[in-house]
Formats: C-alpha cells, sequence, structure tokens
C-alpha cells in the first residue's frame, strides 16, 4: 500500500512491541530496517519493562491506539512491506487483521510470536485461535520458529520430515509462503529452515553461529524480509538475504548486560555493506 504522494525511498511498518533493552521488538526492526536501506516506521502493541535477564512489566495498548498510528502512517507516508511482531491479545489481533484487509496490504510478513525460541509461551489460546484464523490467511511471509511451527500445524516437530510436514500443513492456513525456522532446534536441524510456497519447497541452511547473545533474532530476520520485499526483491530472493543479514548480525552480536544480548545490526557500518543490489 502507497500513498499519494511520489517518494524515492522504500517504507517498511512494523506493528510490535516496545523493547525497552532494545533488543528486540519496535527497537530491532526500526534499527533492521535502516540497515537495509529502507526507511522504518511503527505501530507500537504494547510497552515492556525488560532487560537482558527478564521482563518485569508489560503495559498493553488499547487496540485502537494500535491502528491509530496505522492509519496516521497510512494517511501521509505510505508503506512498501509491513510485519507483524508481538500481538499480544486477541481484540488487537482482530483489530490489525481488518486493517490489513482495509489497505489491502499484500506484501505482509507475519511473526507469529506466541512462543520464544525456548519454548515459552507469550499468549493465550483465544489470541492464537484469532491469529490462525484472522491475520495468519492474509500472510505474504510466515515466520514461525519450531514451538510456534507445532502449535500451527497441530504436530510436534522432531525430525526434518516433521519440518516438512509442518510447512505443508501451515501453509493450507492460507498464508502464501511459510519459512519454518530451525535456530532453535538442535541436532542436524539447528540452523536449518524450510519455505514452502505452495510448489516449491526449499531448504535454506546457513553456517551456525554459536553465541549467547541471540535476543531479537526472530525479529530481526522477519523485518529484514519485509525490508527486502520493500525494496522490489522476490520473495525467497528476500528470505535469502534476509538470512544472509541475521547469520553477519549473530556473528557480531552484542556482550551487553548481565544476560543474553542482542544481535548486532550495526555491522555494515564497520565490515562494509554485505547487502545484495536492490532488485530493479
Amino acid at each position: 500500500m502507497t500513498c499519494s504522494n511520489p517518494r524515492s525511498i522504500p517504507v517498511a511498518l512494523t506493528i510490535a512491541g516496545s523493547d525497552s533493552g532494545g533488543g528486540a521488538g519496535i527497537q530491532a526492526d526500526l534499527r533492521t530496517f535502516a540497515f537495509n536501506k529502507v526507511h522504518g516506521t511503527s505501530a507500537i502493541t504494547c510497552i515492556t519493562a525488560q532487560n537482558t535477564l527478564a521482563v518485569s512489566r508489560v503495559d498493553v495498548l488499547a487496540p485502537e491506539a494500535v491502528i491509530a498510528q496505522v492509519e496516521a502512517v497510512a494517511a501521509d507516508i505510505g508503506f512498501d512491506a509491513v510485519k507483524t511482531g508481538m500481538l499480544p491479545n486477541a481484540e488487537i489481533i482482530l483489530a490489525v487483521s481488518q486493517a490489513v484487509k482495509q489497505h489491502k496490504i499484500q506484501t505482509l510478513v507475519v511473526d507469529p510470536v506466541m512462543v520464544t525460541r525456548t519454548g515459552a509461551r507469550l499468549i493465550d489460546q483465544d489470541a492464537i485461535a484469532t491469529l490462525k484464523q484472522q491475520l495468519i490467511p492474509q500472510a505474504f511471509i510466515l515466520t514461525p520458529n519450531r514451538y510456534e511451527a507445532e502449535i500451527l500445524s497441530n504436530q510436534s516437530i522432531e525430525t526434518f520430515a516433521d519440518m516438512q510436514a509442518a510447512a505443508i500443513a501451515i501453509h493450507r492456513l492460507g498464508p502464501q509462503a511459510v519459512l519454518i525456522k530451525g535456530g532453535g532446534c538442535t541436532g542436524d536441524l539447528l540452523g536449518t529452515d524450510i519455505w514452502f510456497d505452495g510448489q516449491q519447497m526449499d531448504v535454506l541452511g546457513e553456517t551456525s553461529i554459536f553465541t549467547p547473545n541471540t535476543h531479537g533474532t526472530g525479529c530481526t530476520l522477519s523485518a529484514a524480509i519485509a525490508a527486502q520485499l520493500a525494496l522490489g526483491q522476490a520473495p525467497l530472493s528476500a528470505v535469502k538475504a534476509a538470512k544472509d543479514y541475521v547469520t553477519e548480525a549473530l556473528r557480531q552480536s552484542l556482550n551487553i548486560g548481565q544476560g543474553p544480548g542482542p544481535v548486532g545490526h550495526w555491522f555494515p557500518l564497520t565490515s562494509g555493506d554485505p547487502l545484495p543490489p536492490v532488485a530493479e
């Protein structure tokens, strides 16, 4: 969706929560957009008080406040791609789903934030049901981690074949493409992602980067995908470019705080620009 005013800079919108520690959520998304050469805009869904050790408080915004932010951006700036992150309850998910439909947003990346990569549940069953019924069918690319993929596919994922079967099952929910992330897996599945768009299934592997500082990895990946889509990349090319960005950000992750630190978004400033050229 774009507004009527001409502009030369691609714009991406993130609809997600705020992380006071700066490692994930809106903060990670906006940095990722910037370092992928896209102007970032935002609609905050909740405000968290957190650091590298724990989340001590979460304040959820009213659905009307979330949508007001989306409308403000849409009316003046517009956007070439949108990503969703933390949508904390069914009411916000429904409101965002309606806004996506109203604005006919095609390039929608849905990071279905339901469970952390360590298995901790983040939203309740009503929110999960609304996500599956209302938002996921509108997704251009859906990016669940292993545990989220298990919930969405109603099956356990222990093997490579399980991951492939889950991708097919999740695709039946309506997204145009599914990327199941293997970063939280173990053994042979570690670092192996599965892409399925209804016709093509690809195994996307990367060099595994072993670091305790992985906070914000999922947010960063989905934001990088949205940025690459805003730049005009084809879906699978956008995913591959985003994975390259995340791999390098993990390689240069930040050892800050007493717990797991964030990935290093700013590496292009110190190591050159590894990103592929913008699609013509």
